[in-house]
Order: C-alpha cells, then structure tokens, then sequence
C-alpha cells in the first residue's frame, strides 16, 4: 500500500511539473511588484495575481499612488476614471518596466492574452516586437493603437 501510495505521489509530481505554464507568467521573485498594501498582489481592477500575468502588467501613477494592472485592458478599462501618469508596461524580454508611450507592442499573437482572447505583448524596441511577431503572429502597434483597440473590445 506504501508502495503504491509513494508511486501515485510521484506520478502526480511529475505530472504537475511538466504541465505548460502560462507564456505570461513568471514566479514571484521575478516579478517587480511596485504597488504598494495589503493587496499589492492583486490587480486593482479584476484582482487577479499579478506575477501569474505578469508579462502583460502595467503601472500608473494616480494622483500620487502607484496601482499596478494584469493587463492593457484592465488599464484601459479604469482609464476614464482616474488621472494616470507614468504609464508603464513590463517588457516581454527583460521583464522590466518600460514606458508604455514608447513601447511596441504585438496584438494578437498566438500567445494567449490575459482579459482578452487577442494577445497583446510589449517590447522596448520595434525591432524586438518585429522579431517576436515573426516567431508568434500579431501586429506591431503603438501604445495609442493599442488603447484604441482595447477601448473598441470593452465596448
């Protein structure tokens, strides 16, 4: 019975850890988490896990307080009601905050998206969101293209 019980543990471990991860994940202490209170954890929008979406995490700075959004459209969708500046958005590749207004993101890689069925990824540089683009589908598009599509798929 140990035996089998020892067998069906490392049958489920084994199973766990070769299951795909999300492309937009990373583990918590790759994340940079620059909000700040109890739930510093969690989008201020939806409250999903931030560093499970990190890839597609944006910041702003509103009215003197730092949130920190899973998504674009999370972003977008609380755009109208706030005072945002500092808009940041987590590189793809080095997983660093970036300036979101210059930014070159990639909508609708096969990559999935987080809030939205179509992708969207940012990069530093047009060249780097070119490459992913060739490797993974999508668009290159600014950050401005890119609200304005998001503001048509909230609608």
């Amino acid at each position: 019975m140990k035996k089998i019980l020892l067998l069906l543990t490392l049958l489920i471990a084994f199973g766990y850890a070769n299951m795909p991860t999300r492309f937009q994940a990373v583990p918590l202490d790759k994340a940079q988490i620059v909000q700040k209170g109890k739930n510093r954890l969690s989008c201020p929008n939806c409250g999903m896990t931030l560093n499970m979406f990190y890839k597609t995490n944006h910041s702003v700075n509103d009215n003197g307080t730092v949130k920190q959004y899973c998504s674009i459209h999370c972003l977008v969708a609380t755009m109208d009601k706030h005072h945002f500046h500092n808009v940041k958005v987590v590189d793809t590749n080095s997983l660093k905050f970036i300036d979101a207004k210059s930014a070159w993101y990639v909508v609708g890689s096969n990559k999935k998206g987080t809030m939205s069925k179509v992708s969207k990824y940012a990069f530093a540089t047009k060249k780097e969101a070119q490459a992913f683009a060739k490797k993974f589908s999508g668009e290159v598009k600014s950050f401005n293209e890119v609200v304005k599509i998001v503001k048509k798929e909230l609608k």
